[in-house]
């Protein structure tokens, strides 16, 4: 019986596993896709329902001719809006006006779920007033005591547009054909050298002359040791070739999680002002206001992406040069001051006149300052941030502590990873983007330096690190 090739048994093993992870991941990319298209059709409804609330109550009125109007001027092609009462009656459709026939809606799924959370959905869920099946998206106006439902026949059409796109599958079977092939050249190389060095063996353990040809094809010793070092390699680049692609999703997903909030807040608010030409000017100016406030936000979170890639791809492009801290921190103190004045704190400066680093100006002017603008946010009103300083031979080691409420034991492993936040929802009310911390760390590793962070037993939280003299 002819034995298979260990060319060949690893070239199926490879490949077996290889397979694996692509459907593997195709599964996981088109379920991925699908929920995303799901929630961004909910956003714009969820969207839809909060500008009608916002409408009836500039109006003031909820009668029929009211609502009709509402619907029919900011009309959305086969949409159908419900309103229902906190009894589960419904007092407005715009599909259905018989509502003596309505049963109660106090039981449905969306509603549940949006007097519960503040919003909910159902996906392909039949309508046991009109017959046929909707996609719902409910939010619940507690001050208000109602419930707007808006809903989308759930036809082909809608079905088609929520499927995940096909192209890629297309994309992903060629990838891996042409990884195939590549791969099965490798191996085909890789074996016809496992067979030549097994040759070379048998030969030398028959006690065969052995030519000078041979000697230099295989070396008698090391020949081993390089096929062993290559499949290392091959496998370690494996591995980080599919950590690199979880991280980057992982990244993807996160960026287009805190970019979707703003933008659709903007989108909302104009569209409002847009559509409603007579809104009165106090209204308009707030709408306006929560715009460029969630545009100022939109622009830190793109700043601070900007300055993790130029961390991440061009270290080496970096310029160096001597940088005052002690006059940085004064700086960052006076234009902090207002904030801190407002949150009654104070910033207690204990570094020594001209504190020398040899780094980069912008990346040590982001490190103090987002320890700083992090202390002022979350670290509670009438609190007291201290910076210290101490020099040795080659470096400066700082400590940046506050007294305020400190974080849990369980968080602070995770506090310099990339979008993690203690309080998701706070943060983002308070304007943070995710990724100080993270600057903060990368920064200092690039100088050279390290940072850990552990709560102080009296109270609040301190950041020890160290930055090298000289990079």
């Amino acid at each position: 019986m002819r034995k298979v090739s260990v060319g060949s048994k690893l070239y199926i093993s490879i490949l077996a596993v290889f397979l694996l992870f692509a459907i593997s991941f195709i599964v996981f990319q088109q379920t991925r896709e699908k929920q995303y298209k799901r929630e961004l059709l909910n956003m714009r409804l969820q969207g839809y329902n909060t500008r009608m609330a916002d409408a009836i109550q500039y109006l003031g009125k909820r009668d029929e001719q009211t609502l009709s109007t509402y619907v029919k001027t900011h009309s959305i092609p086969n949409l159908r809006v419900t309103l229902i009462d906190d009894q589960g009656q419904v007092i407005f459709d715009n599909f259905h006006k018989d509502y003596s026939n309505f049963k109660n809606h106090a039981n449905r799924p969306e509603v549940i779920e949006a007097r519960k959370k503040g919003t909910g959905s159902s996906v392909e869920r039949n309508s046991k007033t009109l017959k046929q099946e909707f996609f719902y998206s409910a939010t619940y106006f507690k001050d208000d005591k109602i419930t707007i439902r808006s809903a989308l026949p759930y036809n082909n059409g809608l079905a088609k547009s929520l499927q995940a796109d096909q192209h890629f599958i297309w994309f992903a079977l060629t990838a891996i054909v042409i990884l195939t092939l590549v791969l099965w050249r490798f191996l085909r190389r890789l074996s016809a050298n496992i067979t030549k060095l097994k040759l070379f063996a048998s030969r030398a353990d028959h006690n065969e002359s052995l030519d000078t040809e041979d000697l230099i094809a295989f070396p008698d010793d090391e020949l081993g040791e390089i096929a062993e070092r290559i499949i290392k390699i091959y496998k370690r680049l494996q591995s980080t070739r599919q950590e690199q692609d979880i991280l980057k999703r992982q990244l993807t997903q996160n960026i287009a999680h805190e970019l979707k909030t703003p933008v659709a807040s903007i989108q909302g608010y104009l569209e409002t002002i847009l559509d409603n030409p007579h809104i009165n000017e106090a209204t308009r100016q707030q709408f306006l206001q929560h715009s460029y406030a969630q545009s100022q936000r939109l622009t830190s979170l793109l700043q601070d992406i900007s300055t993790l890639n130029r961390i991440d791809d061009a270290p080496d492009l970096m310029e160096y040069s001597p940088v005052n801290i002690s006059k940085m921190i004064e700086n960052i103190c006076k234009e902090t001051e207002l904030q801190m004045h407002n949150h009654h704190m104070a910033f207690v400066n204990n570094l020594p006149e001209n504190v020398i680093i040899q780094g980069n100006q912008s990346l040590l002017y982001s490190v103090f300052r987002n320890l700083t603008d992090n202390a002022i946010t979350y670290a509670g009103d009438g609190t007291t941030i201290t910076l210290d300083g101490k020099e040795d031979e080659q470096e400066w080691r700082f400590t940046f502590r506050d007294n305020g409420i400190g974080v849990s034991n369980q968080h602070l492993a995770r506090l310099f990873e990339r979008f993690y936040r203690v309080d998701k929802g706070r943060s983002r009310k308070l304007g943070g983007t995710g990724l100080g911390l993270a600057i903060v760390k990368n920064a200092i590793m690039l100088h050279g330096g390290t940072i850990q962070v552990h709560n102080v037993e009296t109270g609040g939280l301190c950041f020890e690190f160290n930055l090298k003299k000289k990079k």
